[in-house]
């Protein structure tokens, strides 16, 4: 279900035009969860809209959110899936924390979605 879950989180974000998305495989690298998923919009509103997204197709999977945070502020919302854990940026926020380097050690994830 995890690599399932990371795909259905990829291809949500996909359908909101996110950018520049990266999967880490972070077993054996962090205890809080399997998968970080990582992706941003250009706007406020495109980066809710992704992570609404994102968290109506988990719950349509059955798969409950356990949390997110940020939403209202729309610069950097977390939303834990679990065994999934996407983090859906506003550009300067990302380029700015900069996930992918400081997890760079946590191999990266083909994401099974065309486009990317």
């Amino acid at each position: 279900m995890n690599e399932n879950l990371l795909q259905i989180t990829a291809k949500a974000a996909d359908d909101k035009r996110a950018e520049d998305l990266v999967a880490l495989n972070m077993q054996g690298i962090s205890l809080v969860s399997d998968y970080f998923f990582i992706c941003h919009g250009n706007s406020d509103k495109q980066v809710q809209a992704i992570a609404r997204e994102i968290k109506e197709k988990a719950e349509e999977q059955g798969v409950s959110v356990r949390r997110m945070e940020g939403f209202d502020e729309a610069r950097w919302i977390l939303i834990d899936l679990g065994d999934v854990i996407a983090h859906v940026f506003h550009r300067e926020e990302r380029m700015y924390y900069n996930l992918e380097r400081l997890w760079g050690d946590a191999p990266r994830v083909d994401l099974q979605i065309s486009g990317i």
